[in-house]
């Protein structure tokens, strides 16, 4: 049996080393294609290393623009405050706080005293009116009461005399009726009984007198001519008629 290893008979060598040429030029192939491999990955990466360095972001375009920026604004010069006078100012208050008053001018000040010499020459008109309003009606009131003491004064002296004419004329109302109803020749009969007997009332004095308008009461102490120790006080009420007072009621008993 022969060497695989010899040569054969035709000067080739042998199978072996067929084989282990064949695998020599398949190690070399293979080196040579992870160098070559090596080698074009290590370029793409730096290719893609490049494009991702210099190629513009996604949006814009590849070109460089050039952005201009505006011009620093200009110094600007100011002028320097010109001075002015202080005024004085009128500072608010606070809430609550009393306001202080305004400053009087003189012509305000002339203008109050105007103000208050006419509000006391009123006052004093004033007074003087309601002086003059009642001295007139006290002054009217009392001579009203003198006549109505006057009218009472008459009929107590008429009565005393039996003067039926002066009875008639000073009275009104019911106590005027019962002197109509006498005529002159009854009454002068009845008189000289009543006289001689002294039952007729006497008026000792007028005590009180009120007028208001048209009519006045009068409050009298009487007594009757045969008794003039017992005084008893009666009351004249008078009515204003025909231009004087006249007694419409009076004291009877």
């Amino acid at each position: 049996m022969s060497n695989p290893s010899e040569p054969d008979d035709a000067g080739r060598p042998g199978r072996a080393d067929d084989q282990t040429e064949q695998m020599r030029v398949d190690a070399e192939s293979e080196a040579t294609t992870e160098i070559i491999g090596s080698a074009t990955a290590m370029t793409e990466a730096a290719q893609q290393h490049d494009e991702r360095r210099f190629t513009a972001p996604s949006g814009f375009d590849g070109s460089t623009q050039k952005i201009d920026t505006p011009p620093d604004p200009e110094t600007e010069v100011f002028a320097p405050p010109t001075a002015k006078a202080a005024a004085p100012q009128m500072i608010p208050p606070r809430d609550g706080a009393p306001v202080p008053p305004a400053p009087e001018t003189p012509s305000r000040r002339s203008w109050g005293w105007v103000i208050a010499v006419l509000l006391v020459i009123a006052a004093l008109v004033a007074i003087a009116i309601l002086g003059t309003v009642l001295l007139t009606r006290n002054s009217t009131a009392s001579s009203q009461e003198d006549k109505v003491r006057a009218t009472i004064e008459n009929f107590d002296a008429a009565v005393q005399s039996g003067d039926l004419a002066t009875l008639r004329s000073i009275t009104c109302g019911s106590t005027r009726d019962n002197y109509v109803n006498y005529d002159q020749r009854a009454w002068d009969e009845t008189h000289a009984r009543v006289a001689a007997a002294k039952q007729y009332p006497v008026v000792s004095s007028i005590d009180q007198v009120m007028v208001n308008d048209d009519h006045a009461e009068a409050n009298v102490t009487t007594f009757m001519a045969f008794a003039p120790q017992t005084r008893s006080t009666r009351s004249f009420d008078l009515q204003f008629r025909d231009d004087q007072w006249k007694i419409c009621q009076a004291p009877t008993g």
